[in-house]
């Protein structure tokens, strides 16, 4: 076993000392993407050595984009553990006879970045079992949990785009409105995937022939809000190759969407409810109902990674906020928390900048040698499972499948991808093929980073191919 020891830490210093430039295969393609090498930030280690095997401007601040999840779930799985659940209350104002109640219906957020319609149609049957039918008064939604947000600019011109929803601490299907297209035998079909009556739909998509193709880009939309309603225009042409082809939209504000759920589920539910919406705290006087639980962050934190899910990344940074620092939770405390835990574990990443935690931000940034210590520390922690199941896979699921199909390290890596205009970053864990995992790190800064993606899989390959 000592000799075993010995004999890969002589080929990890080994490497380490042949390896000082790029490999030859991913320097080609980044100059045949025109991206210079200053623009790039690289950074390789086996998850068993203390140093790296490859290390190209590795201590340089870089725009990470939506590689930061990793930091967030990271110190999320760390701080909170992967049995942590959100809890959702449900208050009464009133009394409660004969399946009415004179007053008020509550519902508390705390969080939870994945509750889903369903889960809200649970908590009202759980509701209508506890002896509620009628509702006398409003729906009052508390969202104190978390700050009010102050912000309220999109990240960029499509702030109609479910990545651009903020977080609240109440947040129902992340207030997305997924369309459906499909193409029928002489007209597109546009329909909801849940459908919410106060969104109008209108249709003046043209069937179109050939390649499905950039659909996006043939596809456009207009959406003329209204404060009981939204209409959205369709426009364009969509081909029938393309098959079925989803659009997802932050229609509504938070609380509207939620109410708007609300009403549909309960009536269908039988329930009676003439009310209006309104925000504002818990009274003291309330009479808590009842509690529903979420998922484990064990398991949430699969959909934050593994289809880099920005509002889901953005409630959990402040989730870490309100347990490490406080209510009301705000972004800065989450990101005091996250480096009060690095320096913690002796991490001192003095670069980092955490916005909102979910890398969809131009001020955010992370080094790629720092967020590759962590990985390494994270491969060799307790949470090392969870973090590891929550990335995708290469070649077979979430935003790196169609990657590398016919290379050997397919099913090889567990890797998280990042990706805005100027940044692409890919950065996680590659089993190489004597089977000794390495944890890697590239991240692009430049005009043409999109073109990066073969110098990507060219480093991805490298690393499998390691003696």
């Amino acid at each position: 076993m000592m000799l075993r020891l010995i004999s890969f830490s002589l080929m990890l210093f080994t490497s380490f000392c042949a390896y000082a430039e790029l490999p030859s295969s991913v320097s080609d393609a980044l100059k045949k993407a025109g991206i210079p090498q200053q623009n790039v930030a690289i950074y390789v280690q086996a998850v068993e050595s203390s140093v790296p095997i490859l290390n190209q401007n590795a201590e340089q601040a870089m725009n990470p984009a939506s590689v930061m999840k990793m930091v967030t779930t990271n110190a999320a799985l760390d701080l909170l553990t992967p049995v942590y659940r959100w809890k959702t209350e449900v208050y009464r104002d009133g009394n409660l006879t004969n399946w009415q109640l004179q007053g008020n219906l509550i519902i508390k957020g705390y969080g939870d970045p994945s509750f889903k319609a369903q889960d809200f149609w649970r908590l009202l049957i759980s509701l209508r079992q506890a002896g509620v039918k009628k509702i006398s008064g409003d729906l009052i939604i508390d969202k104190s949990y978390f700050a009010a947000d102050t912000n309220n600019a999109s990240f960029d011109t499509e702030k109609w785009r479910a990545y651009n929803a903020l977080p609240s601490a109440f947040l129902v299907n992340g207030r997305n409105t997924s369309f459906k297209f499909t193409a029928g035998d002489e007209a597109i079909n546009i329909t909801q995937e849940f459908e919410l009556p106060e969104v109008v739909i209108v249709n003046k998509l043209k069937r179109a022939t050939g390649a499905c193709g950039d659909w996006r880009s043939r596809v456009a939309y207009d959406v003329q809000p209204a404060a009981d309603r939204a209409v959205v225009t369709f426009s364009g042409s969509y081909a029938a190759d393309c098959g079925e082809r989803f659009l997802e939209l932050s229609l509504f504000e938070d609380e509207k969407y939620a109410f708007f759920t609300f009403k549909k589920l309960w009536r269908e539910l039988g329930g009676e409810f003439n009310g209006k919406l309104k925000l504002q705290e818990t009274p003291v006087t309330a009479v808590k109902v009842l509690e529903q639980l979420s998922e484990p962050l064990g398991s949430i934190v699969r959909d934050i990674n593994k289809w880099s899910n920005n509002v889901m990344a953005r409630q959990l940074l402040l989730t870490i906020a309100a347990e490490k620092n406080g209510v009301p939770a705000t972004e800065a405390k989450g990101s005091s928390a996250i480096k009060a835990w690095l320096a913690g574990n002796g991490l001192k990443f003095n670069e980092l900048v955490i916005e909102n935690g979910s890398g969809l931000s131009r001020v955010e940034q992370i080094s790629a040698e720092h967020l590759g210590q962590l990985l390494v520390r994270a491969y060799n922690s307790p949470v090392m499972p969870e973090m590891m199941a929550s990335l995708p896979i290469l070649s077979q699921d979430g935003t790196i499948k169609q990657r590398l199909k016919d290379s050997q390290s397919n099913g090889r890596a567990h890797l998280k991808t990042g990706s805005i205009n100027g940044v692409s970053a890919i950065a996680g864990y590659v089993l190489d093929a004597n089977n000794h995992r390495h944890v890697l790190v590239m991240l692009v800064n430049h005009a043409n980073a999109t073109a990066s993606k073969n110098a990507q899989d060219a480093l991805i390959e490298w690393v499998h191919q390691q003696p």
